[in-house]
């Protein structure tokens, strides 16, 4: 159960929060809970969507739908079901096959990924671990595969993430009904669940 209750969409009282929120709607088809909640600071909703357009801008070198596999991964090693759901939608929004998401679990042996792929998503895993998990070792073979305005959106990805994650577990953000039936649908069987999200 959701430990501070979003706001609805109507109760947001700052015009320029108001219109940002329309970013989410036509992203994703509705706003997140989680920015519901923030908008009680307005400054701080607006912030992290400002982050969350620039992670995600269209101009970027690195494939949208990746980026929200590469999303899920670190969701996955922080364990936040929230985002987890959550970057089952936009991936899918974005491109990404149901097949390829429900690979994304075992990505390292799907024939479904590119060894490029392979070594951003190891990345992913490794820079959302707490401790940090990132060795020279695998920045090296990173770089052998991404230019490095590609690794700085990869880690804005993997940054951004590490937020949402902290914040929605914290909070207990509840889920909203379309990410929640589709992670029911397409992850479920890979150990998802809403717990603590309902």
């Amino acid at each position: 159960m959701s430990r501070m209750q979003p706001l609805a969409l109507a109760d947001c009282q700052d015009l320029e929060l108001k219109e940002e929120f329309n970013h989410f709607v036509k992203t994703l088809g509705f706003v997140p809970n989680s920015l519901l909640t923030m908008q009680r600071v307005p400054a701080i909703a607006k912030a992290v969507i400002q982050m969350n357009k620039a992670v995600f801008s269209p101009k970027g070198h690195v494939d949208l739908g990746f980026k929200r596999l590469i999303a899920h991964v670190a969701s996955q090693a922080a364990g936040c079901q929230y985002c987890k759901a959550h970057t089952s939608v936009s991936a899918t929004r974005f491109g990404i096959s149901e097949e390829k998401l429900r690979d994304v679990y075992c990505y390292n042996t799907s024939p479904l990924f590119s060894d490029k792929e392979r070594i951003a998503l190891d990345f992913a895993l490794a820079a959302a671990s707490v401790p940090n998990d990132v060795t020279d070792k695998m920045y090296d073979a990173l770089s052998q595969h991404w230019a490095d305005e590609d690794i700085v959106e990869i880690l804005g990805v993997i940054g951004m993430f590490g937020f949402f994650n902290r914040w929605n577990d914290s909070m207990a953000t509840p889920l909203e009904d379309e990410p929640l039936h589709l992670a029911e649908q397409l992850i479920a069987d890979k150990g998802w669940e809403v717990g603590k999200h309902v």
